[in-house]
Parts: C-alpha cells; sequence; structure tokens
C-alpha cells in the first residue's frame, strides 16, 4: 500500500454522518423535553439512547467522530443525572453526574464538565451544603468561564449566599451573573435544559429575595416567572419553574397575614404534574417555616402539611417531630437527606 491508501484507511469510519446528526437531533430531544416528559419515561428513554450511543464505540470511528460519540454520551448523561435526582436518586445521581464529568473531561468539552459542576452545585444546594454550592459553582465558572452555563452558576453561588445569610455577596454573585447574560447572545432553543433561557435568572433571583425578605421584589419577580412560564392559552411552559414561583407568592403571602392564599399558592405548586422532588421540598420549606411560626394551629396549616407528606413518605418522621415539639431524627435515604422541610 502507498502512503495515500494508509492514511485512507485510517481516515475510514463505519459511522456515518447522517447517523450522527440523528444523535445530535435525538440528545437535543430528550434535552427539550426535560421539563415537562414524566421522570420515568425520561429515564427510560434517556437509558435507552445512551446505550445505543455507547454502543458505537466498538465501531471503527474517525477522531473527530469518537470526540462526538463522547460529547453526546455526556449531554445524555447529564440529563439523566437531573431526572434521577429530581425522582429523589441522589446516589444514583451523583454516580452518573461523575460520569459525565469524566466524559467531558476525555472529550475535552469545557461546557459538559462546567454543567457537571452545576449539577454538583444544586445537588449541594437542595442538601443544605452551601459552602458546597460556592466551591462548586466556582469551579463551573473556572472550566467555562465564558459559557452561557456561567450564568447559572453564578445564580446558584447567589442562591448559596442568601441561605446562609450573606446580603453582600448574594447581590454580588447575582450581579455577575446579570453582567455575563447582557453579554451572551440570544438562544435559539429555549426548551433546551442545557441552554439558559434569560428569564430564567429572575427565577434566581426570585429565590434570593425571597431568602433575604426581600419580599415587594420577590413577589414582583415571582410574577414574571409565572408570566414568562405560561403561553398564551394558559399551557404551563416550565411547570417546575411556575411551582417555585407560587410558593414564593406564598411565602410574601403568610408574611403579610394572608393565611388563604398562602395555602393556595402553595397547594397549586404542591400538585404540579412535573415535579423536582428536592427543589420542590427545599423550596416548601420556606413556606413551611412562615407557616408554622405564624400559624401553627391553624387547621389550614396541618392541612399543607399532610400534602407536602404526600409527596413522599421519608418526610413523616420530620413533620410529626416537628409537630410534637421534639428533635427531627436523620433522614437516612441519601435522596431526601438534608430536607428537614419543617424546619
Amino acid at each position: 500500500m502507498d502512503t495515500v491508501e494508509l492514511v485512507s484507511r485510517l481516515q475510514r469510519s463505519d459511522l456515518d454522518q447522517a447517523t450522527l446528526d440523528g444523535l445530535r437531533i435525538m440528545a437535543d430531544r430528550l434535552c427539550s423535553e426535560y421539563p415537562f416528559m414524566p421522570a420515568d419515561q425520561l429515564l427510560v428513554e434517556g437509558r435507552s439512547w445512551l446505550q445505543r450511543v455507547v454502543s458505537f464505540q466498538g465501531q471503527r470511528l474517525t477522531l473527530n467522530q469518537h470526540r462526538d460519540i463522547l460529547t453526546l454520551a455526556g449531554w445524555i448523561a447529564l440529563l439523566i443525572a437531573c431526572v434521577e435526582y429530581d425522582s429523589g436518586d441522589r446516589q444514583a445521581a451523583e454516580t452518573t453526574r461523575r460520569g459525565a464529568l469524566s466524559l467531558g473531561e476525555e472529550a475535552d468539552h469545557p461546557e459538559i464538565k462546567a454543567w457537571a459542576h452545576e449539577i454538583r452545585a444544586w445537588i449541594a444546594l437542595t442538601t443544605g451544603n452551601y459552602h458546597g454550592v460556592v466551591t462548586a459553582a466556582r469551579a463551573g465558572i473556572e472550566a467555562a468561564p465564558h459559557n452561557p452555563v456561567a450564568i447559572q452558576l453564578s445564580a446558584q453561588e447567589a442562591k448559596a449566599w442568601a441561605r446562609i445569610g450573606d446580603r453582600r455577596q448574594t447581590e454580588v454573585a447575582l450581579d455577575k451573573g446579570r453582567r455575563l447574560l447582557e453579554a451572551m447572545p440570544y438562544p435559539d432553543n429555549l426548551d433546551h435544559h442545557f441552554v439558559v433561557d434569560p428569564t430564567k435568572f429572575d427565577f434566581y433571583a426570585m429565590d434570593c429575595y425571597r431568602h433575604v425578605a426581600e419580599d415587594r421584589m420577590a413577589e414582583m419577580l415571582a410574577n414574571e416567572v409565572i408570566q414568562a412560564s405560561t403561553d398564551f392559552d394558559g399551557t404551563e411552559r416550565a411547570p417546575m419553574r411556575l411551582a417555585e414561583a407560587r410558593i414564593t407568592l406564598g411565602v410574601v403571602a403568610a408574611r403579610q397575614g394572608d393565611l388563604k392564599q398562602a395555602i393556595h399558592h402553595g397547594a397549586n405548586a404542591l400538585s404540579a404534574p412535573r415535579k423536582s422532588l428536592p427543589s420542590l421540598l427545599m423550596v416548601s420549606r420556606d413556606l413551611t417555616r412562615v407557616l408554622n411560626d405564624r400559624y401553627p394551629k391553624e387547621s389550614e396549616t396541618q392541612t399543607y402539611l399532610d400534602q407536602l407528606h404526600a409527596l413522599s413518605p421519608l418526610t413523616n418522621s420530620v413533620l410529626v417531630c416537628h409537630r410534637l415539639g421534639i428533635s427531627s431524627p436523620r433522614v437516612e435515604d441519601d435522596s431526601l437527606s438534608g430536607l428537614n422541610i419543617a424546619s
């Protein structure tokens, strides 16, 4: 064989471009269906497609195709990690997240690495490890400082500082995220879970202002989130985001003395068809705290706590202990550790 033939053989592949393009379209579709597809269905589809993508590794691929396969597998693994954590399986989510991070490192893909750190920040936030959120967020920003994911990482850091009670650091992180957002082009596909929707920054700021008791700002942003997440015909495009906005309105109503409205908003949030269980329980804790502080003996408060308990049997011991005025036991299941909803 002459040199040309040798080089030609090195460049041959068993994977045609049309198949690779189809895999990209499929990965984008899965990530775009995250907000509303039932979690169990999305897990089945995600794992099935991940298995299919991995199967191409056994074929003859060019170097670029090998990197593309690693990248596609990384995106799908990130999505699966999110849905696993939504479903309350923290251990599986962390294992999958680490796998996605490894794929991002092997493919030398900064964005996948940064999103893997973002999921780590999210897990830390919902389990009460607020300094862990800051560490994960800064690691993600370091991995992809000029990518839109840095906006979301800054917002996660702001949420952590708000819970720690550091108002100054909260504003610093929010300002950093806003400046990054202003410099970014408007995204093409807002439904894609790993595309930073510009309107989502209001969602993060809403969470921060709820925690620092800036009720007027929190209420205004919650209403904007609801408006941005609802189509003209009333179709809810982002049910999980809407649930947190409604809980924010419930917290504000409770602080203003309107128990009926507080319970109304809280109950609506719990009835959302698509839930991120850890996030919903974390945010619901803010409402239960206000209700227990101000309306501990009202029947509406107990009814809401019962509805919250129905989301997961694992919250029952926490609620019972709170009602009896004793310390809550340690929640053994990792998927809900740190989610003392009645604290």
